[in-house]
């Protein structure tokens, strides 16, 4: 696969104001129309889906993290495997995330340092240092087909000077990740590309410095990181408009972490390309379904003697053969498939919205595809 084919823009959105478009990204495994949305799986598996499920959602990528494997599994092991795709026999697309988040977030004992991060596993309390040329050296052993540099995520709010500092950090980081990317082959054969993450919180000025720095390589795409984390919802969008107008336009445009059906319309709207979040599966094991009218939870009591499905308008997911009263019950009497139904619902509902997303983008009509979807979503909510 050449460097200039592996992705190409189909289509924008001619409305007014919108930066949506419609691209593919070709990897050894799959071709990947974007918006996507890239489900979970953080250990190699979407919790508690099958890859049959998967399937017929037609999902072409799901998302690895590098912190997890390297900890479990183990590298050891991946690497007798021949790499996830043979370890867990995915025959479609992964990325995957180089762990900075998870580190960040999970280790209340770490270092940082220029050479890199020093952290002491969630699971059992054992000492491990990461440093960028490591991190790509993992995802090499992993084998996914996109990988993620090593970069410093802060919460929001933090002090502008801590900010920077850690920007400064991260495109220090970041280039030695492409250096060594650089100077390493794919070990199973396939070609894997690498993107860069930009970060600088809610001030642009920092996020500008942040992508201009990270652009003089030539990451195959850019990620924006550091959103989501505490910041008000209008902040986040206002701060994604910002980046995707410095993003290059041959590039990929990736919001980590992000987020709810209204998020990914609002985002899609303003240039993203790529998505990832755990909401549709975690949600789904807490018994709470996405629907066309909105989020409800099957444990509330409403539900008991409700023999409709959960989702009457789009009635194409799994779960939907069954009543929200057996879902509720399910769940009440905490049976394990509650979970995994509820599971499928959910991933199929982010999966139906993105392929209605692509198509009203093609459409020229995502304006009124976006308002109608948001009014019916925001109609009720169970609680």
């Amino acid at each position: 696969m050449s460097e200039t084919n592996w992705f190409n823009v189909l289509c924008h959105n001619k409305e007014e104001n919108s930066k949506a478009r419609v691209c593919v990204i070709t990897t050894a495994y799959s071709e990947i129309e974007t918006p996507v949305f890239m489900p979970i799986a953080t250990l190699g598996s979407v919790k508690a889906i099958e890859h049959r499920e998967l399937k017929d959602f037609d999902v072409q990528v799901i998302l690895g993290n590098s912190y997890h494997l390297y900890l479990r599994p183990g590298i050891e092991v991946l690497k007798q495997a021949k790499g996830l795709h043979n370890f867990m026999n995915w025959d479609r697309a992964i990325l995957t995330d180089s762990g900075g988040f998870q580190i960040f977030s999970l280790s209340s004992l770490k270092k940082i340092k220029e050479e890199g991060v020093e952290f002491a596993s969630h699971l059992d309390g054992s000492r491990h240092f990461f440093t960028p040329e490591k991190i790509i050296e993992i995802q090499r052993v992993i084998g996914s087909d996109i990988m993620m540099p090593l970069d410093e995520c802060l919460p929001i709010p933090s002090e502008k000077a801590v900010v920077e500092r850690s920007i400064k950090l991260t495109s220090r980081w970041e280039k030695r990740c492409f250096e060594y990317y650089k100077k390493t082959s794919p070990i199973y054969g396939n070609a894997q590309k690498l993107f860069s993450i930009c970060q600088g919180g809610i001030y642009k000025d920092l996020r500008k410095r942040s992508i201009e720095e990270i652009m003089e390589d030539d990451f195959n795409g850019v990620a924006i990181g550091g959103l989501a984390v505490g910041e008000e919802v209008k902040e986040m969008y206002d701060v994604v408009d910002f980046c995707t107008d410095i993003i290059p336009h041959d590039k990929p445009r990736y919001l980590m972490g992000v987020g709810t059906p209204v998020d990914l319309l609002e985002c899609v709207e303003r240039g993203v390309d790529m998505f990832d979040c755990v909401l549709p599966t975690r949600n789904a094991r807490h018994g709470r379904l996405f629907t066309t009218y909105g989020e409800i939870n099957l444990r509330n009591s409403a539900f008991k003697n409700n023999f409709n499905t959960p989702d009457e308008e789009c009635s194409t997911y799994t779960s939907d053969n069954f009543s929200l009263a057996y879902l509720r019950h399910l769940f009440i009497s905490k049976e394990l498939l509650g979970a995994q139904l509820a599971s499928i619902h959910n991933l199929g509902f982010y999966m139906n919205l993105m392929k209605n997303i692509r198509k009203a983008i093609k459409e020229n009509n995502l304006k009124e595809f976006k308002n109608e979807f948001i009014e019916k979503y925001s109609l009720y909510k169970f609680t």
